[in-house]
This record gives structure tokens, C-alpha cells and sequence, in this order.
């Protein structure tokens, strides 16, 4: 029985948008004070055939938006009627900010953190995958896919794996918390990767260690060498989820030499509303921003955190292996204001919220989206579930897989709503193992698209 999936649809239109120009991408000069890991690092087992080291690299130096700072956090035991008066004040706030963009630097380095599994052995002839996470997650949200992906037969064709972190959200935000603002806006995800792709990534690939802090290479040469094939023959895939999908779609718009393909998990690249879906939009965007802004940041200890997210109905339909890699990798151990031991969310509400109430690169990309390099493939992973809700009006998940129709196909995962890496990490990793083995089981070197 063949996988459900969206037909073709006739060509259709919408309400266009003009995209904004896009600011250069290039790192802070030098030199930095690095940051110390804010977690201790990890390994696999012995008996893997990978290995897991934990990275980090400077942001791209200049943003999009000026750095506006968040207001002060109320204390922990503020009476509830005040702190639902602060949500709804902060929540108008971030809807009614605009901003000229801006190109001249950024007061403060903004830093991200980057899992990288590596096959032993590997000799840079396999693919490079390259993976990020949803709004509100942590990188390593994507384990308990990535452990079934490297059971996979599959996994032979995959030399390097590398799990981005944006830099608001897990160890990143750790490390960034005192340098975080009010804007944000969502292209400078796209930008933080593609700064990391010219400058950071090591010009050749090898299992051999890398140290924590990745040095910057000499820029755009060590890029043709590596994907191009002049010093190895090599490939670059995207396997991105939500928004995340959305930062790698507009890094692959931006430099579509550097990808093959993306595997777009139910990303949020959304078809410009008209008129008559606006009011739509933005009670959807309202009740995510204020449910960030509400979301509970602190608990005694990781047990308790667990024994309550197991009574909230939107945990229990996680698969459990994702609910524990949830508990170990998006809280951290601190203090509270009486020096009592607490755990918190790596990820504050109020960052949350400021993604959230980034909407305007959705549009742009989706615009923009029909114009992607058709020698970049296209394979959309869509919620199955029945019930399960949509990014935008019913129906628009069947238009949006068809936005770019060639080279282009989908499939819906029966068991997973919108959350596909945290439902049905399994049924993920074998639609994913299943792409890699039709496009690349048939070569025994891999030669990137370049």
C-alpha cells in the first residue's frame, strides 16, 4: 500500500507580496571570547557507528531588526491577574512593532550551538545532512529520528550529520540570554546558516575531532571545494522541520547551489493572506504568542516538570522517547531568587513570543518559493492525522505542497499532527531514510548539485 499523499493541484494564485532585499551575511570581526559549553558535551556508544561532538559558532554579524530590549521578567509568585495584564501588554507590543531594517552590525555576538554526529570513518564521499528544529524546541528535539535514521540500512549513504540550534532557542539561548531582544525576524535564521556554510564548516570532511569552537575559513573557495567536488565529492541535505523549515528554505533561496534538496516538515511558509483570511492570521498568531508568554518556565526538578507535562494534552501525543529527550535537553538546572534548586526552560516565553510574532519572512518565502533552483528537489512532509489542523485555511496544506510543482513531491504521516518530529519520530525517520535511498542508493560516490 503506497504512502497517502496530496495530488497535483492546477496552477492558482494569490495575493502577491514584494520580498525585501536580503543583508549581507558574514561573521563579527575578529577577535571574540568564545563561550564555554552551557551543557556538559556527550557521547554515543561505543558500539555506534557515529560520533556526537557539540559546536559553537558566532551568528551573522548583522541583523535585520535593532536590538530593543525585553522587559524585565515579573517574579515567579506575581498574582495572576497581573501577569495576564503583563502577557496582553507585551503580547500588543510584539504585534504593533515595525522597525526600518538595519546594517550596521550588532551591539552584542549572538552565538549557536551545533550537534554534529560524524560516521567513523567517513571520508567525505557520503551525504552531509543538516537539520534544525521547530520554534520552542531544542536541537536535540530530533534524536529520538535521528537514532532511527542511523539504524537505518539508509545510513550508509550518510557520512556527517549536523543539528542546528537558532539563537534564542536551548544551549544557544543559554549562552545568549543577556544579548536577546524584543524584534526578531525570522530571515536572520536563514542568514545564521548560511553564515555558518560559508564561514564555519570545515572545508573538508573527515571523522577526525573538531574542536569545540569552530574556526572561520577562508570564505566562499572552501565551499566550492567541498560541494563542488575539486577536494571531495559531496552533497548537502536539508532536512527541516516547521519553522526551521522555513530559515533553510530561505538560506537554499538565497545560495541554491549549496543544497540538493530539502525535506520541508510542515514548515511554516505561508500563502500572503487576502482580505478575507486576515483576521484568520492574526487570531492564530495572537494565541500563539500569548500561549508563549504564558507557558510555565520553571519546575522543582526534571520529575516534576515530567509529571506535568504528562497531564497536559499537548504532551500526550508526543512519542515518549521525545517527551524524555524534551525533559533532558530543554530545561537546565538553576537557582531560584531564595538560592532553592529549580529547573527552567532553556527556551524563555518571551523568546518564544518574539518568533511567533515574526510573520512577515513566512509570506516572503512562500512568494519566493516558486522560483527555488528546480534542481533542488522538494520532498513535503505533512500531517496525516485526521483533525489535525493546518498552517492557514482548510485546504491550504494541499495548495502549499504544489507551490513549486516540479521536482517536487509529498506524503502525509498518518500518526502526526503538525509536531511530525515529536509524535512520530519512527514513521519520520523512514519517510526520510526512504527519500535518501531513492535519490542517492543508486551512486556510489555522491556529487552534490553544484
Amino acid at each position: 500500500m503506497s504512502a497517502p499523499y496530496y495530488p497535483p493541484v492546477k496552477p492558482y494564485q494569490w495575493r502577491t507580496i514584494t520580498p525585501r532585499k536580503t543583508i549581507p551575511v558574514y561573521p563579527p570581526p575578529e577577535p571574540l571570547t568564545y563561550p564555554q559549553l552551557p551543557s556538559t558535551p556527550r557521547q554515543l556508544p561505543a558500539t555506534s557507528k557515529f560520533t556526537l561532538s557539540t559546536h559553537i559558532v558566532p551568528g551573522a554579524h548583522l541583523r535585520t531588526l535593532p536590538l530593543v530590549p525585553t522587559p524585565p521578567p515579573l517574579p515567579s509568585n506575581s498574582p495572576k491577574p497581573e501577569r495576564t495584564a503583563r502577557n496582553e501588554q507585551v503580547r500588543a507590543q510584539l504585534r504593533t512593532l515595525t522597525a526600518p531594517p538595519v546594517s550596521s552590525g550588532h551591539p552584542r555576538i549572538l552565538w549557536i550551538c551545533l550537534n554534529r554526529y560524524v560516521r567513523k570513518g567517513a571520508k567525505g564521499t557520503g551525504l552531509t545532512l543538516f537539520l534544525a528544529h521547530a520554534t520552542g524546541f531544542p536541537k536535540e528535539i530530533w534524536e529520538p529520528t535521528i537514532q532511527s535514521m542511523l539504524n537505518s540500512p539508509s545510513s550508509e549513504l550518510i557520512d556527517e550529520i549536523w543539528v542546528w540550534e537558532a539563537v534564542q532557542h536551548g544551549d544557544s539561548a543559554l549562552l545568549n540570554r543577556d544579548s536577546l531582544g524584543m524584534w526578531f525576524d525570522w530571515a536572520d535564521n536563514g542568514r545564521d546558516i548560511l553564515n555558518f556554510l560559508h564561514y564555519f564548516i570545515p572545508a573538508t570532511l573527515t571523522d577526525s575531532p573538531l574542536p569545540t569552537h569552530l574556526r572561520r575559513v577562508i570564505p566562499r573557495r572552501h565551499i566550492i571545494d567541498r560541494f563542488m567536488g575539486s577536494k571531495i565529492e559531496h552533497s548537502l541535505e536539508l532536512d527541516i522541520h516547521m519553522v526551521a523549515a522555513l530559515r533553510e528554505t530561505f538560506a537554499a533561496l538565497e545560495n541554491p547551489k549549496l543544497f540538493s534538496s530539502l525535506i520541508l516538515i510542515d514548515p511554516v511558509i505561508i500563502k500572503p493572506y487576502d482580505l478575507e483570511e486576515h483576521a484568520h492570521a492574526d487570531s492564530r498568531t495572537n494565541n500563539l504568542i500569548y500561549g508563549a508568554l504564558s507557558r510555565r518556565e520553571e519546575w522543582l526538578s526534571r520529575e516534576d516538570a515530567l509529571t506535568g507535562f504528562k497531564k497536559n494534552p499537548f504532551f500526550n501525543v508526543w512519542d515518549p522517547k521525545a517527551l524524555e529527550v524534551y525533559i533532558n535537553h530543554g530545561l537546565y538546572e538553576t537557582k531560584d531568587s531564595t538560592g532553592q534548586p529549580i529547573v527552567k526552560l532553556k527556551t524563555p516565553g518571551i523568546q518564544e513570543a518574539v518568533c511567533f510574532a515574526g510573520t512577515l519572512t513566512q509570506f516572503e518565502t512562500f512568494q519566493r518559493l516558486k522560483d527555488l533552483d528546480q534542481s533542488v528537489e522538494l520532498r513535503w512532509i505533512v500531517p496525516g492525522k485526521p483533525g489535525a489542523g493546518e498552517l492557514g485555511a482548510p485546504g491550504s496544506t494541499h495548495l502549499r505542497v504544489w507551490v513549486r510543482p516540479k521536482n517536487s513531491s509529498n506524503v502525509r504521516i498518518l500518526k502526526a499532527g503538525h509536531l511530525i518530529p515529536q509524535e512520530a519520530p519512527q514513521e519520520l525517520a523512514h519517510e526520510i531514510c526512504g527519500f535518501i535511498q531513492r535519490k542517492y542508493g543508486h551512486v556510489e560516490t555522491i556529487k552534490s548539485n553544484l
